[in-house]
């Protein structure tokens, strides 16, 4: 992350765990690994969390825990496991064993046991952990069980194995931690990847040349399974995760670890208080990493590349600006569900800017062909505090220019070879059948204040709107209120009582942007009111998405089909939001026989075993032969792996691979070693430590500077000032340099 020669820092990423070749490397990677699928082919994964140490010993957080909040909390065995602890004196920072789980954000259709559901968690399998210790969330037990029934797997002692069934569009995705009350952390310290969905009826296949009515030609290629590294060709399609770090002095992850950070409030906290003591509302990091590297350099030819934008920050909302890539001409053509119902010339009709709420992606074709050789500065002119709407310069201060207003530097070069693909503007994108009709359910979207510190918010929270307006709160405990048919038509109403923006996930579907219209808060009443004319989506949000911004002062309405039944949530995508209070669970067609509200541990019954296997091996045979890659790239100076797929004894999906390569101590990659084929077992939280590739100077904290904390002030510099910053993503995306590289994360 930061540049040699700086220290390295912790942290932790998912990798191969299990090879059947025994000299074959084995490396975890921050971000992760990118999994590839195909449309309408399952994909299995065993998750392991491998946070232990090399005598099997469960290893501490790198970050402070707030152990305050209604969380997974290991600590309060199985009665008070899934709780917000009853106490007596304000508790330090959590320091047992890391509870995690993986929910693949995008994931349409996946079955509940598959999501990630926050109480799902399980610990390592360590060698110390007190027999006091719940090892599993609540629902951990009955996910197992019916995960058994459906697809014949096994979950244990630190493991559990999902299957995603792929059956939505194609799309960018993304995996990351999802443990209740700890999510913010657990993402912070470094597990999050793309997970690429290809194919299908809606596929790159489906895009039309409107000048000929022949499948057009999108940039590309992207790695493939089997390609030596680095490759004869370059890449033109990248996917690049953006988010936002802070560091200490000796080069570690920085966090705030004491609520005073956020609001100078030193106490006295919980339970003598409602002021939690670690937990900050919002946390902004005064460095920009992309791909694990700060502000790096992109080489890339004076051609049309395609880039895959994920916005993986906690808190940050990022207004990514291509101004300053003068000649450049940008053009989104999908989100999060897919293609757009037709592309926006981001160039012409948005400033060249796009908004990016957290965990909201976009997939854009940046046209260099008239952009002069050299450097060029792709710049963020987000806020460097929570968004609530409007305008950089007029609404709102953007971040600050010589760091966070800094994403990376496009280092332009002469193309070598012709550019074959069809330029965006005659791209016709397949078409979006609207839902209609639908059942309106009314939600609130609230902020709670202290009642002993002024202007000191205490959680975000949900709630219920009734007919008249008025807003009712509904925390995480409570029981159920969104329970749709399967089958069910909604349209959701977001009412956003707050002053910022909120960026709302719905898991295991998609949705459609309704409109939004003005509304009226009346605090007092608790009551809102609608006034004035809606307004429909915004050009990019026409087509399929999961994850969608509620601005201040308004509703928000979207319309989804539920077409699986489970036990699954919705929450603000603000993490720290969502670690206290602001998700729900929701629940389509009761499938479980014993309350989630019990005090007592759930001891459901499994389901009933399906009438028909998910996978048909007799339908998959003739598919043995043709195994769908899944591409995983690994940085750091340490391996590219590449992973395919194999099928099962039932005709399933699961991952194996090769890896390779070597790096020089330069930290480029200069040979592709030996490929050994392997169980590509993904390891979600091995710790590990890599090289930032980086700088850090200035920036603004959520309410306080960062740099207050941040001793690293002064001793790096910018991009826009210091060669030494640049990382490149190298010969990954078809540049070459003698920076350690990025290695595009496929």
């Amino acid at each position: 992350m930061l540049p040699e020669p700086m220290p390295k820092t912790a942290v932790w990423g998912y990798g191969p765990v299990r090879s059947a070749d025994a000299a074959a490397p084995q490396f975890a990677n921050a971000p992760s690994m990118t999994v590839e699928a195909t449309a309408g082919r399952p994909v299995r994964i065993k998750w392991v969390n491998g946070l232990v140490d090399g005598r099997g010993r469960y290893r501490p957080h790198l970050l402070p825990v707030d152990p305050t909040l209604h969380w997974a909390n290991p600590a309060g065995g199985l009665a008070g496991r899934d709780s917000r602890p009853a106490l007596r004196t304000t508790p330090g920072r959590y320091t047992g064993p890391v509870p995690m789980v993986t929910h693949l954000h995008g994931a349409v259709n996946v079955g509940d046991e598959s999501d990630g559901y926050a109480e799902a968690w399980y610990l390592p399998d360590a060698t110390n952990i007190p027999s006091s210790f719940a090892r599993v969330g609540r629902w951990f037990s009955f996910f197992r069980r019916k995960a058994t029934a459906a697809f014949e797997t096994t979950w244990g002692k630190g493991f559990a194995v999902f299957q995603y069934p792929n059956s939505h569009r194609a799309a960018t995705s993304w995996f990351h931690d999802h443990t209740l009350g700890i999510t913010r952390l657990n993402v912070y310290a470094g597990p999050a990847g793309f997970f690429l969905v290809r194919g299908g009826p809606e596929g790159d296949a489906s895009v039309v040349d409107s000048r000929t009515g022949a499948t057009a030609v999108l940039p590309g290629p992207a790695p493939r399974r089997g390609e030596a590294y680095p490759p004869a060709f370059p890449y033109y399609e990248v996917p690049l995760a953006i988010q936002d770090r802070a560091f200490t002095s000796d080069g570690q992850l920085f966090y705030p670890d004491t609520r005073e950070f956020f609001d100078e409030v030193a106490g006295p906290y919980v339970p003598e208080t409602d002021l939690p003591p670690i937990w900050n509302p919002e946390f902004f990091g005064n460095t920009i990493i992309v791909n694990g590297a700060t502000w790096p350099q992109m080489t890339v030819e004076q051609r049309r590349y395609r880039l895959r934008l994920l916005n993986g920050c906690n808190a940050r909302f990022l207004i990514l600006d291509f101004s300053g890539v003068k000649g450049a001409i940008v053009t989104q053509i999908g989100n999060e569900g897919g293609f757009l119902s037709a592309p926006v010339d981001v160039t012409a009709d948005q400033q060249s800017r796009i908004l990016l709420g957290p965990a909201e992606r976009a997939d854009v074709i940046v046209d260099f062909t008239n952009v002069a050789l050299g450097d060029h500065v792709l710049h963020n002119v987000g806020p460097d505090e929570p968004y609530g709407g409007g305008e950089p310069h007029v609404d709102f201060p953007p971040s600050n220019p010589a760091t966070t207003g800094q994403v990376l530097r496009f280092h332009v070069i002469p193309a070598i070879s012709p550019d074959t693909s069809t330029p965006a503007r005659y791209l016709q994108l397949p078409a979006i059948a609207p839902l209609t009709g639908g059942t309106v359910r009314r939600l609130a979207i609230i902020e709670e204040m202290s009642r002993r510190f002024d202007d000191s918010p205490i959680a975000g929270e949900f709630g219920t709107v009734d007919a008249k307006g008025h807003y009712t709160n509904r925390e995480w405990m409570q029981p159920v209120t969104e329970t749709p048919h399967l089958g069910a038509t909604e349209v959701w109403e977001l009412y956003n009582t707050t002053e910022d923006a909120h960026p709302i996930h719905i898991h295991a579907l998609n949705f459609q942007v309704v409109d939004r219209q003005p509304i009226h808060v009346h605090e007092m009443d608790r009551q809102v009111e609608v006034h004035g004319h809606p307004r429909g989506p915004e050009p990019s949000e026409r087509g399929w998405k999961d994850t969608v911004v509620a601005y201040p002062g308004e509703v928000t309405r979207l319309r989804m089909r539920f077409a699986k039944a489970g036990q699954y949530t919705w929450h603000c995508h603000i993490l720290e939001h969502e670690d206290n209070e602001m998700m729900r669970p929701s629940e389509s067609d009761r499938n479980r026989p014993v309350s989630r509200w019990s005090t007592c541990q759930p001891r459901p019954t499994p389901p009933s075993r399906p009438a028909t296997r998910t996978c048909d091996p007799t339908a998959r045979e003739a598919e043995r032969s043709r195994d769908r890659e899944i591409e995983i790239g690994l940085e750091a100076g340490a391996l590219h792996h590449h992973a395919a797929v194999r099928e099962d004894r039932r005709g399933c999906q699961v991952a194996r691979g090769i890896a390779g390569g070597e790096h020089d101590d330069a930290g480029d990659l200069v040979g592709f070693g030996h490929a050994a084929e392997r169980d590509v077992v993904v390891q979600p939280l091995q710790r590990v430590g890599v090289h930032l590739h980086g700088v850090d100077r200035g920036g603004n904290g959520s309410r306080r500077d960062v740099d207050d904390a941040n001793p690293l002030r002064g001793q790096l510099d910018s991009c826009r000032a210091g060669e030494h910053a640049h990382a490149t993503l190298g010969q990954a995306v078809g540049g070459v340099s003698g920076h350690r590289p990025i290695l595009v994360h496929r």
